[in-house]
């Protein structure tokens, strides 16, 4: 499907060529959270923790050497896309992102085609043999690829993170730094002196490590003097807090049930798009309550329960659980990489045909779960990330995130509702690209942009291979929610004109009887 030959040996040519000079200062080895580092121990040979994107734009493509200049520019404020992963002296803690002394931009940067007609099957059977494939631990943990070829004269590019450096949030943060909102790109700032990335040895990260081992108590007797401050408060929180925890770990002991969602997988991956509009989601949020997000779920489970019972699964009395990821990003943080995200386990009721019904169950029970313990239990272990023992993070992280937990992920990320544009070419769609844990066949990532709501659908190739198929059940799956709303709608308009008619008619009734007896 793609040209192999020529472009792969244009791209070697390319990589081979002296790296173009450092625009980025230079930074000191940082840490790995916990989190981070968790999605690092959790990725196996079948389960590759990247996620991305597949951003389609008009033509025509630009050139590469212009795109290969412009991301590098824009660099400036995104030093960790230039650092990779170094290990601590004598395996002791986490590891620490560092500058790569060697790095290359155009290693990070491919440029691919399509042969034509280059249609969306080609492009999806490209997006699934990159997402595929593990990125290199020993190298920035990223890529893009520069997708030519695409029909109507459009191009693409497919974006590839590992999850340690960046979640969902955060990365349309980074979307507004690599793109523009105004079709005239913002001039290149004026080159830094090139710097040689600082090279990270074996005492500087020592050094580190101790001062970490400095910090970590200081920061403990502070957040203890503030403890004794307000005792009451403390007491209250802590409890609160144990409770939640509780909860969470209640949860594990009532795992999700067995479908073929959840089974042994392979490396390899398909995927496979829907789009709606966002208006329509509103509509359904507006006339049978709760928020987007709801509307989602309950979508996604009007086409499970449809695939599931063309599977010839009995969906009588079923329930899904879908791992539902919420930041907990503070305002502050925005533009920061690293994840700060908890998890919930929303209800995928799949046995309720009519998709009123499915809406009520998800709405009610996303709005319980918000305010109940175990969304704080959640918060409570990712806020452990800098006091706790590694022990301790590591067990909570697994109870966090225990695969039996739940039988896929399903991630809603808001994106810009403004047309964004990358050296003037307008950005058509962005269709995020989650990941599959291990012994979980399927993904759905969302996102909204410029008023569009995408669904990407990320399949394991063997266990989903009727995908397609469950993407046509989505769309009538979100058909019958919109088809419902709208319904209820039209009813409300009817009932009020009918009133204001009513109205109307007895007031005319009432002149009437007065201008009579003004005559009599």
């Amino acid at each position: 499907m793609v040209r192999g030959g020529a472009v792969a040996g244009a791209q070697r040519r390319l990589a081979a060529r002296k790296p173009l000079p450092s625009r980025i200062v230079v930074t000191t080895p940082v840490r790995l959270s916990p989190i981070d580092a968790s999605f690092l121990h959790q990725e196996r040979r079948a389960s590759h923790m990247h996620i991305g994107g597949v951003l389609i734009f008009e033509g025509p493509a630009p050139d590469y050497e212009d795109l290969v200049a412009h991301i590098l520019d824009r660099m400036r404020s995104l030093p960790r896309y230039r650092q990779r992963l170094v290990a601590p002296p004598l395996g002791l803690g986490r590891p620490f992102w560092a500058d790569d002394p060697d790095f290359n931009i155009r290693y990070h940067v491919r440029h691919t085609a399509l042969p034509p007609p280059g249609s969306e099957e080609q492009l999806r059977l490209l997006v699934g043999r990159i997402f595929s494939q593990r990125l290199d631990r020993s190298r920035p943990l990223w890529e893009a690829w520069l997708v030519e070829g695409l029909a109507g004269g459009r191009f693409a590019l497919v974006s590839k993170t590992h999850h340690s450096v960046i979640d969902g949030v955060s990365g349309v943060d980074i979307a507004t730094v690599l793109f523009d909102s105004d079709p005239l790109p913002a001039r290149p700032r004026r080159p830094a002196p090139p710097l040689d990335p600082k090279r990270i040895g074996p005492l500087d990260l020592v050094g580190e490590t101790v001062a970490g081992a400095l910090r970590t108590p200081i920061e403990l007797a502070g957040g203890a003097l503030r403890s004794l401050q307000r005792p009451s408060e403390s007491v209250r929180r802590l409890r609160d807090a144990l409770e939640g925890v509780g909860e969470v770990a209640w949860a594990t002991l009532n795992p999700a049930p067995d479908t073929p969602l959840n089974v042994r997988i392979g490396p390899h991956r398909r995927i496979v798009w829907v789009e709606a509009t966002l208006d329509d989601f509103r509509l359904v949020k507006r006339q049978f309550g709760g928020t987007v997000n709801d509307v989602v779920l309950a979508a996604v489970s009007g086409a499970l329960g449809r695939w599931l019972r063309r599977r010839g699964v009995a969906t009588e009395g079923l329930e899904l659980r879908a791992l539902v990821p919420v930041s907990v990003r503070g305002e502050d943080e925005h533009g920061t990489l690293g994840n700060r995200i908890v998890a919930m386990r929303g209800p995928l009721p799949v046995y309720a045909w009519e998709p009123v019904e499915r809406m009520r169950v998800v709405s009610e029970a996303m709005a319980h779960l918000k305010q109940s313990k175990q969304a704080l239990g959640a918060g409570v272990i990712a806020s452990l990330e800098r006091f706790a023992p590694p022990t301790l993070l590591a067990l909570a992280s697994r109870l966090n995130f225990s695969t039996r937990l739940f039988n896929l992920i399903v991630t809603n990320v808001p994106g810009p509702q403004v047309p964004l544009y990358l050296l003037g070419r307008e950005m058509l769609a962005c269709i995020p690209v989650a990941f599959l844990p291990e012994n979980h066949a399927l993904a759905v990532a969302v996102m909204s942009y410029n008023g569009h709501l995408r669904f990407g659908l990320l399949g394991d190739w063997d266990a989903m291979f009727d995908l397609e198929l469950l993407a046509d059940d989505l769309e009538a799956s979100i058909e019958e929610l919109v088809s419902a709303a709208r319904a209820r709608e039209r009813s409300a308009r009817a009932r009020a004109g009918a009133e204001r008619g009513g109205n109307g008619a007895v007031s005319m009734r009432h002149r009437t009887r007065a201008r009579s007896a003004r005559s009599r």
